[in-house]
């Protein structure tokens, strides 16, 4: 027989302690309390636990410093911290200094089941590296940095927003988040906020009733129901028009969301992981982005460092992509000719991994004899310059093709982006869809 878990109780209240004691002994879990901050310390220094429930003030000082201490000295500990019911700054905080998840007060019962399990399902930390080593490819300082940060916010219910430039891997990261922590074995769902129209979005996001609205011919869950008890991943958060980003920070801070033609609330338990290629700061000081959801989206943000910045990388990854091409066409894999490589590594890739991922595709069809050679990449001449700044005058020989290449390549990247919606893609482009579907045309790309 397995040994019992132990949780560490540690509230001043004798009534909260009694409740939660009570409440974890049915769940066969054995429980230590303390009274205050010291107790917990002289605890923590003779036990070994599984979890942390601790209330925010504490006799002689605050969960923060439990959350502190333990980061410190006992980092395979989640903790969960008890605040008073609208203290959202308070929780905030607690979750900036490493806390798993907050609970209310009054506590709710289901709720703090459902916490007590998700944390206990924790692993280990550090022990999820090999799982995202093979995943995440590259050995540069930036990429070991971001690995070390996923294994740490894996043990983590915060929301964290992932920022980073297009192409860079933001939903790759998102779901090694997922993947790695407590909710891995239930669905991670992303969603493309900028490939919604903006008329179906609340349907999209909350469901809908059958009859609810012209179209609607049954009863339909919606994005955040299909995400109960996993991840919802919002990509290109940024996208959500001002109406829509109401909506959701209600669902986000009341965890229970209303479909189109219900009359009662679903109560639903998500994790909330955000990205966007927009500078969100930005958004916010121009008012397209409010700054109430920004905070609640924003506790902890995770920075994904674009291609030219971890140069070092480009020879493996563009090794793992000819071996990968090569499996799907089942054919020998190509091999980069040295001075191909070196084009490689000087080019600043504005669209990042996706963009290498693209040339080396239509490289490896276009090469002979398996050797892909520095004109094979076919690389953009404005983007070469690995210091970046104006073109090189010298290096033009027709501007119009210069411009078309520059041209094509902002849309490809557009159309990559929103998963190839032309729609979404001229607005990002802040194009009409008839001119859109013009330079599509012109370009040879429709």
């Amino acid at each position: 027989m397995s040994p019992r878990q132990k949780v560490l109780i540690v509230d001043d209240e004798p009534d909260i302690r009694e409740l939660l004691e009570i409440t974890l002994g049915r769940m066969k879990i054995d429980t230590f309390s303390a009274r205050n901050l010291g107790e917990a310390q002289a605890l923590l220094s003779r036990e070994t636990f599984d979890l942390c429930l601790t209330d925010m003030r504490l006799p002689d000082g605050t969960g923060l410093e439990l959350v502190q201490h333990i980061q410190q000295r006992h980092p395979q500990v989640p903790v969960a911290m008890i605040t008073a019911y609208g203290s959202l700054e308070t929780a905030i905080n607690a979750l900036k200094a490493g806390a798993f998840d907050f609970l209310t007060k009054p506590v709710d019962l289901t709720r703090l089941r459902e916490l007590v399990s998700s944390a206990l399902r924790l692993p280990a930390p550090g022990g999820t590296g090999i799982a995202i080593d093979r995943r995440l490819l590259g050995d540069s300082p930036p990429m070991r940095a971001l690995r070390k940060h996923i294994d740490k916010l894996a043990r983590s219910q915060a929301p964290v927003y992932i920022s980073g430039e297009s192409g860079s891997g933001k939903e790759l990261v998102a779901r090694l988040i997922h993947e790695q922590g407590p909710r891995a074995s239930q669905p991670f769902i992303p969603v493309n906020c900028g490939a919604i129209p903006s008329e179906l979005m609340e349907s999209e996001f909350f469901g809908h009733r059958k009859g609810s609205f012209s179209g609607a011919i049954g009863d339909k869950p919606g994005l955040f129901q299909a995400a109960h008890g996993g991840t919802l991943f919002l990509d290109e958060v940024a996208d959500l028009p001002l109406a829509m980003q109401v909506k959701l920070l209600r669902a986000i801070q009341e965890k229970a969301v209303r479909g189109v033609g219900e009359q009662q609330e679903t109560v639903v338990d998500v994790r909330i992981l955000c990205a966007t290629h927009k500078d969100l700061d930005a958004e916010v000081a121009a008012e397209r982005f409010r700054q109430d959801l920004y905070y609640r989206l924003n506790v902890i943000e995770l920075r994904v460092p674009p291609l030219r910045e971890r140069r070092d990388d480009i020879e493996s990854l563009a090794s793992h992509v000819l071996k990968r091409l090569a499996i799907s066409t089942g054919q020998p894999a190509a091999k980069l000719h040295p001075q191909a490589l070196e084009a490689l590594k000087s080019y600043r890739f504005p669209g990042n991994v996706r963009e290498l991922e693209n040339v080396l595709e239509r490289a490896h069809t276009l090469c002979e004899n398996k050797q892909i050679e520095a004109s094979d990449l076919r690389l953009a001449e404005g983007n070469c310059n690995p210091e970046g700044g104006v073109p090189d005058l010298t290096q033009i020989d027709n501007l119009e093709d210069y411009l078309e290449n520059v041209e094509r390549n902002l849309i490809l990247q557009a159309l990559e982006e929103t998963r190839w919606n032309r729609t979404a893609a001229a607005q990002r482009l802040n194009l009409s869809f008839r001119s859109m579907r013009y330079r599509l045309k012109k370009l040879g790309l429709d």
